[in-house]
């Protein structure tokens, strides 16, 4: 197996799925589009993209969703969070709570930005984590994220509020490193998948 791209899972079911798939295949990494539990088998990895997380939630429990990707992180498989894909994760959501998988020790309050005309880009706080210095953030309906866990390290902030996180094998960022041609983030996840 050595040699071969790792297959990347993309949460398919709202969102710009696609946007990531592509920044996938530009990062080495053979994405594959999740719709069924069934399609979790034999991914390296798994990305909840950004999209509408009301929406992410319910197609999540319409199709049976949240115990397999429970049981997918569980067993250490790596995961990356984005926007709406975030406050999935999150142990706690404010501003309209949804179900989430809460396997990141913090609190994500939806739209803490404002509205889709609120949306913006901005770089991050000098002293990210190695790596990330630099990065620019497009923002779009961001959730914040606060109160983070003694577990959850902070890689990278904007205006003083962490918009990049990881705790273990799980990846979360308020913002969209998809729609822009900088692939650390992704990066950073098939690090932790090739780890």
């Amino acid at each position: 197996m050595e040699g071969l791209s790792p297959r990347i899972g993309v949460l398919a079911l709202q969102g710009d799925f696609a946007a990531h798939a592509r920044a996938l295949e530009r990062a080495g990494a053979t994405p594959v589009l999740v719709r069924m539990a069934k399609e979790l088998d034999g991914l390296s990895g798994m990305i909840l993209p950004g999209g509408e997380s009301t929406t992410i939630a319910k197609g999540m429990t319409r199709l049976g969703l949240y115990e397999p990707l429970r049981e997918f992180m569980r067993a250490g498989q790596p995961v990356l969070g984005t926007c709406a894909g975030a406050i999935l994760l999150a142990r706690i959501v404010e501003n309209q709570p949804v179900e989430t998988l809460a396997v990141l020790d913090l609190i994500a309050v939806r739209n803490a930005y404002g509205s889709q005309v609120d949306s913006f880009a901005a770089p991050v706080d000098g002293g990210a984590a190695a790596g990330f210095e630099g990065l620019r953030c497009v923002f779009i309906r961001a959730p914040r994220l606060r109160c983070p866990g003694e577990e959850v390290q902070v890689l990278a902030r904007v205006e003083g509020s962490p918009v990049l996180v990881q705790q273990g094998q799980v990846l979360a960022a308020t913002f969209h490193p998809e729609l822009t041609q900088d692939l650390r983030v992704h990066r950073r996840l098939l690090d932790l998948v090739r780890a």
